[in-house]
């Protein structure tokens, strides 16, 4: 029972011993510059719930940074104290005299605490900063939409342990960074300083005055400790935040004179080049026209489609456009690379028409336009196609084929004397094969060199596309098509003498499609590997066709 009774004061003295009785606050320095942080520290003598302390009134002067809460129990004969330690970073906003408020915790207050804030170019204070960040922008003065830069730079003389940096932010607008932070040295007034620094793209969606906030750094440093009596001794850190200074903006709207695309940019230019070099090319040769589009102050997505109109008798395959952004002088450049491969089916004068982009000059504050002026080329005939090579397949060998040859149209114009005499032969053909129709049916033995150029045309195409060899297919498909029985609906006057007249000749999108990939596989400035599945299927598929409708044609006896 004894026992019991001295428990039960133990008890009772206990929790009177626990009730909350100081409430005290301080500060590490009272004496600080602005945006550089500051620690209040405030303690209760008493187990106290961890939310029970409010620091909004500390945001009209301070940034408050993060808050750490630790509670503590310690018994020493029989005497129980507890205390709960909240630890917050402040930075000052502004220069001068600055008031920390009471703060009351459960019905006890602490004192308030006075802090001068010194301006960073003030050189009251004779220490400089340990840690500290400077901000940077390309322009304060722009346009919706356009792209300014901002370099942020966090400069720490002081170890750290750890460290996060927030990005900057700006109401309605884009920001990305641009790569990746970048570490140097630098010497400020005799003191070294390790730095880094990271680039931000800014972009602002609306018109107005705009207040871009500087991004915040929070961390631990690793602070001077005087136990270094052995190895096991762990360095004493302390939380630290800083911020760097926020920069106004001045956003104009979209001028009322622009129509279409709004492309403000200090610098937009357009550039061509040709390959090969000269001026004059050759039918069947592929022409490379490249064109390179430069642009300070947008982005890559903001970068607009460059298109290529060609006149009849050129076939243009434009390769996918090359993006590239980079700095020069704390300004963002971007440009768009696109390569044209232009192919001519006959010889002749060709004008390429101009190419413009309207444009708004950030600079000058006026509409401009870039352009590349018409080109005019001359196609030449090429010497290396022969019209022999029309009449029979190329003899390839699979493993080292040769290079293939776009044939060239030529045309011959025969005499009066020469037109009668084939007007005479053709009519003596008619009469000899109205003859040959009244003649009973008798089948007979297709002629056996025929068969074999027949079966060389279409073996050798088959075997180019089982290989993948795009030029081995090039070179084979007119051979090949020659060699064909007459489409349906075809016109038997057509000659084949380009890859563009198969199209017509066989009416088969699935061959076309396959001649089209295998055209801009050969003819693009930078090749890439050709799979010959499609063609050789649409071959087969088409073969297969033909050879369902033979049965019936054979068939058939005259009357």
């Amino acid at each position: 029972m004894v026992k019991v009774i001295i428990s039960l004061l133990a008890i009772l003295l206990s929790c009177h011993s626990y009730a909350l009785t100081k409430v005290s606050a301080s500060v590490d320095k009272n004496l600080t510059m602005a945006n550089e942080s500051l620690i209040l520290t405030i303690t209760a003598n008493d187990d106290v719930d961890r939310n029970a302390l409010d620091t909004s009134a500390l945001l009209t002067d301070f940034i408050v940074g993060r808050t750490s809460v630790s509670s503590q129990t310690s018994m020493i004969n029989f005497d129980t104290t507890r205390t709960t330690t909240w630890s917050t970073v402040l930075i000052p906003r502004n220069s001068g005299e600055l008031i920390i408020p009471a703060f009351d915790i459960n019905g006890v207050k602490t004192q308030a605490i006075t802090i001068n804030s010194l301006a960073a170019n003030e050189s009251a204070t004779s220490n400089q900063q340990d840690l500290f960040i400077t901000t940077q922008v390309s322009a304060t003065d722009l346009y919706v939409q356009q792209q300014i830069t901002l370099t942020v730079k966090l400069h720490f003389a002081a170890e750290l342990k750890r460290g996060s940096l927030s990005e900057p932010s700006l109401i309605s607008a884009n920001i990305l960074q641009i790569g990746k932070d970048k570490e140097s040295e630098s010497i400020i007034k005799g003191k070294r300083y390790r730095v880094i620094e990271r680039v931000y793209a800014i972009s602002p969606q609306k018109s107005g005055d705009m207040i871009v906030k500087a991004p915040v750094f929070s961390g631990e440093i690793i602070m001077p400790s005087a136990r270094r009596s052995n190895f096991l001794s762990f360095a004493d850190t302390k939380p630290v935040s800083v911020v760097g200074d926020d920069i106004a903006l001045t956003v104009k709207a979209i001028p009322t004179q622009v129509n279409g695309l709004w492309l403000p940019s200090e610098l937009f230019a357009l550039q061509q080049e040709f390959q090969p070099a000269p001026r004059e090319f050759k039918v069947g040769e592929p022409i490379t026209r490249t064109i390179t589009l430069t642009a300070v102050g947008l982005s890559e997505e903001q970068l607009p489609e460059i298109t290529m109109q060609v006149p009849q008798g050129l076939k243009v395959y434009p390769d996918q456009a090359k993006l590239h952004t980079g700095l020069n002088n704390q300004r963002l450049v971007s440009q768009k690379v696109v390569n044209f491969a232009i192919v001519a089916s006959k010889a002749g004068e060709y004008q390429l028409p101009e190419i413009n982009i309207p444009w708004w000059n950030t600079v000058t504050n006026k509409a401009e336009v870039a352009t590349i002026a018409g080109q005019k080329i001359i196609v030449l005939p090429n010497a290396d196609i022969a019209p022999s090579t029309m009449q029979q397949p190329p003899s390839i060998n699979l493993e080292n084929p040769t290079t293939p040859r776009v044939v060239e149209s030529v045309i011959i114009q025969q005499n009066t004397f020469l037109q009668w005499l084939f007007l005479a032969l053709w009519l003596l053909t008619l009469l000899a094969w109205y003859i040959t129709a009244k003649r009973p049916f008798k089948p007979k033995q297709a002629n056996s060199e025929t068969n074999t150029k027949v079966n060389n045309a279409h073996l050798t195409i088959l075997a180019a596309c089982k290989k993948n060899n795009g030029e081995l297919a090039l070179a084979c498909l007119l051979p090949w098509a020659r060699s064909q029985p007459q489409s349906s609906g075809s016109n038997e006057s057509q000659a084949l003498t380009t890859l563009d007249s198969l199209h017509d000749y066989f009416n088969d999108p699935a061959l076309s499609n396959a001649i089209i990939e295998l055209q801009q596989s050969y003819y693009g400035k930078s090749p890439s590997p050709w799979s010959g599945k499609n063609l050789l299927d649409a071959i087969q598929a088409l073969n297969k066709s033909k050879f369902s409708k033979s049965p019936s044609a054979d068939i058939s006896i005259n009357p």
